[in-house]
C-alpha cells in the first residue's frame, strides 16, 4: 500500500530543503536520504535533492560504490545525473512525481527498479537494464505492457493499479515468477505464452472468464479477485497451486478444484454460493489448511463452521478463526486470525 504520510508544507512559501547522503558507506549499505534542514551541505554528504527544481542533481563519483538507493518521497519530477551510480543494484525512486522513464542507460547493474506510485505513462527506455531482475511500475498511468524486450532476466514483474487492457508482450520473459495485474482494466484475459509464473495477480480487473492460464503449468499462487466470474473453470492444468483466491465475484458453485492435489488456501469469500453439496467437494484437497467461505448466502446457516468441518475436517482455519484445537502458525492466510474458544 502507499505511504499515506504527506510532506510538510508550510503555507504557500517554498521551504528550501536539501536531502542528502553521506558518502562514507561501504558497499552494500543502503544509501539513507537525510535532511540537512537549513539548506547546506554537512562535510562528508553530497547533494542528491535540489529543492528548487525538485529533481536529481550532480552527484560525486564517490558514490559509485553505493548499491542501493532511495530516493522515495522526494517530489522528484525527472530522472537524471545518476550516471556516477556505477554499483547499483537496487534504485527506489517510489512515491515521487516522475512522468516519464529516462537517463538509466548507465545502469546496466540493476537488479532491482521501484516506480511505485509516480505519473509514468509509458514503459520505455529500459533496454540497457539487461540485469534487472524486479520491476514495480504499479500505481502509475501506463497503458500498454512493452519495452521490456531486453529484460531477459526478469523475475518479479509489477503492473498493478494502472489503465492496461490487454496482457502482451510478456512471452520471452522466460525467467518470470511472479506477475501483478491488479486492478486494471483487462476485460479478457489472453494466452500467457510460455510463461510458468510461480505467482499470477489479476485482482480488481473486469474479467468474467477464467481462461488462457493452461500454459502456466508452474503456478503455485493464483489471484483472481474482484472480477466478473461466475464459474470456477479453466484451472485444469494448473495442479501445482497452493492458493486460490477467488473472493468477491459473483461465483454460485464450488466445482472443478477437486484435481487440486496441492491447494492449501481456497479463498471464496463475498461470492454468491449457498449449495451445501458443492462444499462436500472439498473433501478430494486433503492438503487444504484455510477456507474462506464468509459473505456467502450459506454463511447464514447455524451450523455453518461444523458442516465445513464435516466435509474437510482436516482444516486449521476457517474464514478468520482458527478451527479448536488449532495452535497459531503464520500462513500466508488472511490477517486478523481469531482463536475461538
Amino acid at each position: 500500500m502507499a505511504d499515506k504520510d504527506k510532506p510538510e508544507n508550510s503555507g504557500d512559501k517554498k521551504v528550501a530543503k536539501t536531502a542528502s547522503i553521506d558518502t562514507n558507506i561501504s558497499i552494500g549499505e543502503t544509501a539513507e536520504i537525510g535532511n540537512c534542514g537549513d539548506g547546506e551541505e554537512k562535510d562528508g554528504e553530497i547533494v542528491l535533492i535540489d529543492p528548487d527544481t525538485e529533481g536529481v542533481t550532480k552527484c560525486d563519483l564517490v558514490i559509485g560504490v553505493i548499491q542501493e538507493l532511495e530516493l522515495n518521497h522526494q517530489r522528484i519530477r525527472r530522472i537524471d545525473n545518476l550516471e556516477p551510480l556505477t554499483c547499483v543494484e537496487r534504485l527506489y525512486l517510489r512515491w515521487n512525481l516522475i512522468k516519464k522513464i529516462e537517463n538509466l542507460d548507465t545502469l546496466t547493474t540493476l537488479k532491482e527498479l521501484e516506480l511505485y506510485d509516480n505519473q509514468i505513462t509509458t514503459l520505455e527506455n529500459l533496454s540497457s537494464l539487461v540485469n534487472l531482475e524486479i520491476l514495480d511500475v504499479s500505481f502509475n498511468r501506463i497503458r500498454e505492457i512493452q519495452g521490456l524486450d531486453n529484460l531477459l532476466k526478469l523475475e518479479k514483474l509489477f503492473l498493478c493499479t494502472n489503465k492496461i487492457t490487454k496482457i502482451q508482450n510478456l512471452s520471452h520473459l522466460k525467467n518470470l515468477t511472479l506477475l501483478e495485474l491488479g486492478d486494471n482494466k483487462l476485460r479478457v484475459s489472453r494466452p500467457l505464452y510460455k510463461l510458468s509464473s510461480a505467482k499470477f495477480g489479476n485482482n480488481s480487473n473486469r474479467l468474467t472468464k477464467i481462461e488462457n492460464l493452461g500454459n502456466l503449468k508452474k503456478l503455485e499462487q493464483l489471484y483472481l479477485s474482484e472480477n466478473g466470474f461466475k464459474v470456477i473453470e479453466g484451472l485444469e492444468d494448473l495442479t501445482e497451486l497452493t492458493t486460490l483466491d477467488l473472493a468477491n465475484n459473483k461465483i454460485t458453485l464450488i466445482q472443478n478444484i477437486d484435481h487440486l492435489h496441492k491447494l492449501e488456501e481456497f479463498w471464496m469469500n463475498d461470492n454468491l454460493v449457498e449449495d451445501w453439496l458443492c462444499v462436500d467437494k472439498l473433501s478430494a484437497n486433503k492438503r487444504l489448511v484455510t477456507v474462506y467461505l464468509e459473505h456467502n448466502p450459506l454463511c447464514k446457516d447455524p451450523n455453518y463452521r461444523r458442516k465445513i468441518m464435516l466435509a474437510a475436517p482436516w482444516l486449521q482455519q476457517i474464514d478468520a478463526t482458527l478451527c479448536r484445537g488449532t495452535p497459531f502458525q503464520d500462513s500466508t492466510a488472511k490477517p486478523q486470525l481469531q482463536s475461538v474458544a
